[in-house]
């Protein structure tokens, strides 16, 4: 069984960083390409990050050079880490892991809280 399972959301001051991370199970890990991505209310889910299986990263404009997306393949895990959030940063964080196969389906986990007020 695929499971995804995010954490490190909360609420935080803009300015301030978080970090979230996505530990996997039950895929081979090392072949996907992982992704965050994010829904704020009335918006549709858009990319953040994505890295690849080579370790090639690619941002959202809107993340450039204050979120950075990582992974450690030995503990089946992603990271974001986000520095200087902005009230707009405020969604529910999505991880998604993409086979190399695109006809394969893509597996979601079920999304963290990023709330970024004073």
């Amino acid at each position: 069984q695929v499971q995804l399972v995010e954490s490190g959301g909360g609420l935080v001051q803009p300015g301030g960083s978080l970090r979230l991370s996505c530990a996997a199970s039950g895929i081979s890990f090392s072949i996907y390409t992982m992704g965050w991505y994010r829904q704020a209310p009335g918006k549709e889910r858009e990319l953040v990050a994505t890295i690849t299986n080579g370790g090639n990263t690619n941002y959202a404009d809107s993340v450039k050079g204050r979120f950075t997306i990582s992974r450690d393949n030995a503990k089946t895990t992603v990271y974001l880490q986000m520095n200087s959030l902005k009230p707009e940063d405020t969604a529910v964080y999505y991880c998604r892991a993409s086979h190399t196969l695109p006809i394969l389906p893509p597996y979601w986990g079920q999304g963290t809280q990023v709330t970024v007020s004073s």
